[in-house]
Protein backbone atom coordinates (compact mmCIF):
# COMPACT_ATOMS: atom_id res chain seq x y z
CA UNK A 1 0.00 0.00 0.00
CA UNK A 2 2.12 2.54 -1.63
CA UNK A 3 1.87 6.01 0.44
CA UNK A 4 0.57 4.70 3.34
CA UNK A 5 2.42 4.68 6.64
CA UNK A 6 2.76 1.80 9.12
CA UNK A 7 -0.19 2.62 11.53
CA UNK A 8 -3.00 2.79 8.66
CA UNK A 9 -1.33 -0.56 6.81
CA UNK A 10 -1.97 -2.06 10.82
CA UNK A 11 -5.37 -0.26 10.87
CA UNK A 12 -6.24 -1.92 7.55
CA UNK A 13 -4.75 -5.28 8.64
CA UNK A 14 -6.55 -5.03 12.36
CA UNK A 15 -10.29 -4.25 10.55
CA UNK A 16 -9.90 -7.16 8.10
CA UNK A 17 -9.18 -9.66 11.46
CA UNK A 18 -11.66 -8.24 13.16
CA UNK A 19 -14.16 -8.94 10.08
CA UNK A 20 -12.94 -11.95 9.33
CA UNK A 21 -13.20 -13.08 13.36
CA UNK A 22 -16.94 -11.53 13.64
CA UNK A 23 -17.25 -13.77 10.59
CA UNK A 24 -15.87 -16.69 11.68
CA UNK A 25 -17.90 -16.12 15.03
CA UNK A 26 -21.43 -16.12 13.11
CA UNK A 27 -19.79 -19.40 10.97
CA UNK A 28 -19.87 -21.12 14.16
CA UNK A 29 -23.11 -19.97 15.32
CA UNK A 30 -24.87 -21.36 12.77
CA UNK A 31 -22.93 -24.53 12.95
CA UNK A 32 -23.93 -24.95 16.59
CA UNK A 33 -27.64 -23.89 15.37
CA UNK A 34 -28.31 -26.61 12.91
CA UNK A 35 -25.98 -29.00 15.14
CA UNK A 36 -28.72 -28.60 17.82
CA UNK A 37 -31.69 -28.57 15.56
CA UNK A 38 -30.57 -30.96 12.86
CA UNK A 39 -27.96 -33.07 14.31
CA UNK A 40 -24.67 -32.28 12.58
CA UNK A 41 -23.27 -28.57 11.51
CA UNK A 42 -23.88 -28.47 7.38
CA UNK A 43 -20.95 -26.57 7.48
CA UNK A 44 -20.99 -26.61 3.57
CA UNK A 45 -24.43 -25.12 3.59
CA UNK A 46 -23.34 -22.31 5.63
CA UNK A 47 -19.99 -21.75 3.49
CA UNK A 48 -22.01 -21.83 0.29
CA UNK A 49 -24.09 -19.17 1.29
CA UNK A 50 -22.11 -16.99 2.92
CA UNK A 51 -18.96 -17.18 0.61
CA UNK A 52 -19.83 -14.17 -1.58
CA UNK A 53 -18.93 -11.86 1.99
CA UNK A 54 -15.28 -12.70 1.17
CA UNK A 55 -15.43 -11.90 -2.61
CA UNK A 56 -16.03 -8.27 -1.71
CA UNK A 57 -19.85 -8.31 -1.29
CA UNK A 58 -19.09 -7.97 2.62
CA UNK A 59 -23.12 -8.08 3.96
CA UNK A 60 -24.25 -7.54 1.13
CA UNK A 61 -23.66 -10.83 -0.35
CA UNK A 62 -26.65 -11.91 1.52
CA UNK A 63 -29.02 -10.34 -1.07
CA UNK A 64 -27.28 -13.05 -3.47
CA UNK A 65 -28.43 -16.20 -2.06
CA UNK A 66 -30.41 -15.72 1.05
CA UNK A 67 -34.14 -16.24 -0.73
CA UNK A 68 -35.98 -18.60 -2.17
CA UNK A 69 -33.72 -19.16 -5.26
CA UNK A 70 -30.42 -19.97 -3.14
CA UNK A 71 -32.45 -21.89 -1.15
CA UNK A 72 -33.19 -24.49 -4.13
CA UNK A 73 -29.13 -24.02 -5.69
CA UNK A 74 -28.73 -25.60 -1.86
CA UNK A 75 -31.05 -28.27 -3.00
CA UNK A 76 -28.95 -28.93 -6.16
CA UNK A 77 -25.73 -29.08 -4.42
CA UNK A 78 -26.36 -30.74 -1.37
CA UNK A 79 -29.79 -32.15 -0.73
CA UNK A 80 -32.96 -31.85 1.00
CA UNK A 81 -32.19 -31.54 3.88
CA UNK A 82 -29.52 -29.07 3.10
CA UNK A 83 -32.13 -26.76 1.99
CA UNK A 84 -33.92 -26.84 5.55
CA UNK A 85 -30.77 -26.10 6.95
CA UNK A 86 -30.56 -23.22 4.32
CA UNK A 87 -33.95 -21.77 4.99
CA UNK A 88 -32.99 -21.66 8.72
CA UNK A 89 -29.91 -20.06 8.58
CA UNK A 90 -31.43 -16.78 6.23
CA UNK A 91 -34.22 -16.57 8.48
CA UNK A 92 -31.79 -16.04 11.55
CA UNK A 93 -29.97 -13.56 9.53
CA UNK A 94 -32.96 -11.69 8.10
CA UNK A 95 -34.28 -11.73 11.84
CA UNK A 96 -30.64 -9.61 12.48
CA UNK A 97 -32.28 -7.40 9.73
CA UNK A 98 -35.70 -6.73 11.30
CA UNK A 99 -37.53 -9.13 9.07
CA UNK A 100 -40.30 -11.32 11.15
CA UNK A 101 -41.90 -14.32 10.37
CA UNK A 102 -45.17 -12.59 9.33
CA UNK A 103 -43.29 -10.99 6.73
CA UNK A 104 -42.83 -12.24 3.47
CA UNK A 105 -39.75 -14.85 2.56
CA UNK A 106 -37.43 -13.11 -0.17
CA UNK A 107 -37.72 -14.92 -3.43
CA UNK A 108 -35.13 -13.73 -5.19
CA UNK A 109 -32.15 -11.12 -4.81
CA UNK A 110 -34.00 -8.68 -6.85
CA UNK A 111 -37.39 -9.27 -4.43
CA UNK A 112 -34.67 -9.23 -1.57
CA UNK A 113 -33.59 -5.31 -2.35
CA UNK A 114 -37.15 -4.13 -3.06
CA UNK A 115 -38.09 -5.69 0.73
CA UNK A 116 -35.70 -2.94 2.21
CA UNK A 117 -33.04 -5.53 3.16
CA UNK A 118 -29.55 -5.04 1.76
Amino acid sequence: MAGQDDSTISSVAWSRHSIGLEVEMKFEQHCEETERLFGKPYEEVHRWLDELMWKGLGPRHRRKRHHEAGIRQVVKLFGEEAGRVARQHIVTDLKEEGWTEQDPFPKDEEHYVKMGLF
